[in-house]
């Protein structure tokens, strides 16, 4: 077995082959993924491949970002991966190389790396405490897809309600399939960054990029009054349609619930379209109050709990950037 980390040495088509077949293909380990990525501002992507003399054994995609220049920049350096890595049959020597190779290229480039799993890797734990991660739970809700009628059915009464509203008030949902559009939804998105979650936005080429790329998912829309009230930007993935940033102003119309509409517009997509799933992408923490997880929890998901993992590669860094990101936060509000 060997490891390869030269994306010049790599067939990307072979990658995603092995990506795709694999019981655990989401999105974000796909060759879509590390080109999409690679293509936006303060984010590069990291591709590590084992191999044996025949076929690809693992792969795993981890995403490089950062907030912008200076010191902001410096100490807000952190190296995600969503949903890897991926490995035939669960091979604990291989995730143990594939981790050495990704401690050894990101140790000094990523003041942390952070595991956000999408499946259950819990059988191959070990390697990961053994090269210096913290398990930690995180919740997250899937939703299995079935006709549309049949996975309506368990939506709370609450969301069936206000669904109905919304689209008696006469909100549409549209697909996003212009730059204006998608400007109005990220003003949106970023008044409620600031505002409430008190964490920064990515770039808007992110945004961008994501909708001049037909083949990396769609944009659903919530047009009332001519105008975007809210909207999801939903990767899709072989039968997984994923929900990645949404928003919604909730509260300024009467009988309007852009954030719902948002919400339920993906679900509908996959039950019209033979997808199979639809993925919350996280829940929070189980133990911590979490008014989104309510939210979340309404729309007939299973509940989940597959969890991170960490690791700190430079505490006094990590520090200062939590403090970073404390002081931002306040200042945004």
């Amino acid at each position: 077995m060997y490891i390869i980390t030269d994306p010049h040495k790599l067939d990307l088509m072979e990658l995603e082959t092995f990506v795709y077949n694999h019981p655990h293909a989401n999105f974000f380990q796909s060759t879509k993924a590390y080109n999409y990525f690679s293509s936006i501002k303060n984010h590069s992507s990291i591709l590590i491949v084992a191999r044996n003399q025949h076929e690809i054994i693992g792969s795993l995609l981890a995403v490089l970002i950062k907030e912008g220049r200076g010191l902001k920049g410096h100490l807000s350096k952190r190296c995600i991966i969503w949903g890897g890595p991926l490995v035939k049959n669960d091979d604990d020597f291989v995730y143990r190389k594939l981790l050495i190779s990704l401690n050894k290229l990101v140790e000094n480039k990523a003041i942390y790396t952070e595991f956000r799993n999408l499946n259950n890797i819990s059988s191959n734990s070990e390697a990961f405490f053994d090269n210096g991660y913290i398990f930690s739970e995180h919740l997250n809700y899937i939703v299995p897809i079935d006709n549309l009628e049949k996975t309506k059915s368990n939506f709370s009464k609450s969301k069936k309600r206000q669904i109905s509203k919304s689209l008696n008030a006469g909100a549409i949902i549209i697909e996003g399939n212009s730059e204006t559009q998608i400007a109005e939804f990220y003003q949106i998105l970023s008044d409620l960054y600031k505002n409430k979650v008190g964490k920064p936005i990515p770039n808007f080429k992110l945004f961008t990029n994501f909708l001049t790329d037909k083949d990396l998912g769609k944009y659903f829309l919530i047009l009332y009054d001519s105008k975007i009230v809210g909207g999801i930007m939903c990767p899709i993935y072989k039968d997984t349609i994923y929900e990645w940033y949404i928003c919604g102003l909730d509260g300024v119309f009467d009988n309007l619930f852009p954030s719902v509409l948002a919400t339920y517009a993906p679900i509908e997509y996959a039950a019209r379209n033979s997808l199979n799933y639809f993925d919350f992408m996280g829940a929070g923490k189980p133990n911590e109050d979490y008014g989104v997880r309510e939210f979340k929890s309404k729309f007939g998901g299973d509940l989940v709990n597959f969890g991170r993992f960490k690791r700190i590669n430079s505490s006094l860094k990590y520090k200062l950037g939590e403090l970073g990101v404390k002081i931002l936060g306040m200042i945004s509000r």
